[in-house]
C-alpha cells in the first residue's frame, strides 16, 4: 500500500518485538478494505508503556494500538473506555483512538483462539482443558473456551495465586463449569492442552507443562507464534498428539481486529 500524509498509524506494542507477525498479515487485510491504516511494530519495554502511549496518542495521525507480551494486562488502565471483552479478562490487545480523543480497548485473543480451532476443524465443546498461563492471553482463551462449552478447565501458572484468581473469575461467570488451579504440571488425562503463556518463545524457556504427561489422543495448542514449532509442539508431535499452531489464533482474530479499527465509532462502543 502507498503511505501518504493521510495514512494513520496503529502501533503494535511488544517487548520483545522480533516474534510479532501481525503487521505482515493485518496490513494487507486493511488495504483490501480500502482503509488508509498501517500497523507498525514498536519495541516498548514494560515500564515505558504509559509514557509511550501518552506521547503517541497526541499524534493526530495515530489510530490506536495493538498489544502483545507483556503489555496486555496493563492496557485497560491506560484507556478511557474498557469494553466488556477486556473487562472480563482484565487485559486488552487492541485500543482504538476515537475522534473525540478517548481511547477504547477490547480483546480478541480468546475469540481468535476459538475461531482458529474451528477453522482447523476442531470444536472445543465438551473438552477437558489443561491451560498453562494466567496472563492476558491465557485469560482471554479461558473465557472464550468456557463460552464455547468446554466441560472442565485446569489452570497452571508459575504463580499459583494468579491461577486461582483466574479460576475464581471464570467460576463467577460460568458457575457450572468445573474450574480450578492445577496441582500438577502434568496434562495427562486432559483432551485439550493449551499453552497460553509466553514460554516457548526462547529455546531456553522452561517447559510450560510436563512433557511426560502428553498423550497421543490429545490436541496440543499454542498461542506462541514464533517459533512456529515450539518445544511444546515438537514434544507433542513426538508423542503422537495432534498439534495446533499459534498462528491459527492470529488468523482467527484478524477479521475482528480489522472491524475494530474500521467500523463506525458508535458500533465500536456498543460492542
Amino acid at each position: 500500500m502507498e503511505i501518504t500524509g493521510r495514512t494513520r498509524l496503529i502501533g503494535l506494542l511488544a517487548d520483545p518485538i522480533a516474534q510479532v507477525r501481525t503487521p505482515s498479515v493485518l496490513n494487507p487485510l486493511l488495504a483490501a478494505r480500502g482503509a488508509d491504516l498501517i500497523v507498525v511494530p514498536l519495541h516498548v519495554p514494560g515500564l515505558d508503556l504509559s509514557a509511550a502511549m501518552a506521547g503517541l496518542r497526541r499524534a493526530k495521525s495515530f489510530a490506536g494500538f495493538l498489544a502483545t507480551v507483556p503489555h496486555k494486562p496493563a492496557l485497560p488502565a491506560l484507556c478511557d473506555v474498557v469494553l466488556p471483552s477486556a473487562r472480563q479478562v482484565g487485559a486488552a490487545n487492541c485500543a482504538r483512538l476515537l475522534a473525540d480523543g478517548r481511547l477504547v480497548c477490547a480483546t480478541f485473543d480468546g475469540t481468535g483462539f476459538v475461531a482458529g480451532l474451528r477453522q482447523q476443524g476442531l470444536d472445543p465443546q465438551g473438552h477437558k482443558v489443561f491451560l498453562a498461563g494466567a496472563g492476558g492471553a491465557a485469560a482471554g482463551v479461558a473465557f472464550a473456551l468456557a463460552e464455547a462449552g468446554i466441560a472442565e478447565i485446569a489452570i497452571l501458572n508459575r504463580t499459583r495465586d494468579k491461577a486461582e484468581s483466574l479460576a475464581a473469575r471464570l467460576i463467577a461467570e460460568f458457575p457450572a463449569l468445573k474450574t480450578y488451579a492445577a496441582d500438577s504440571a502434568s496434562p495427562a488425562g486432559f483432551s485439550l492442552v493449551v499453552n497460553g503463556s509466553s514460554l516457548g518463545m526462547q529455546e531456553t524457556d522452561a517447559p510450560p507443562v510436563d512433557y511426560a504427561g502428553l498423550e497421543p489422543r490429545q490436541i496440543v495448542a499454542e498461542v506462541v507464534m514464533a517459533p512456529e514449532m515450539t518445544p511444546l509442539l515438537r514434544a507433542a508431535a513426538a508423542r503422537g498428539a495432534q498439534i495446533h499452531l499459534g498462528k491459527h489464533m492470529l488468523a482467527g482474530q484478524l477479521t475482528a481486529i480489522a472491524d475494530f479499527f474500521t467500523r463506525p465509532e458508535a458500533e465500536t462502543l456498543a460492542r
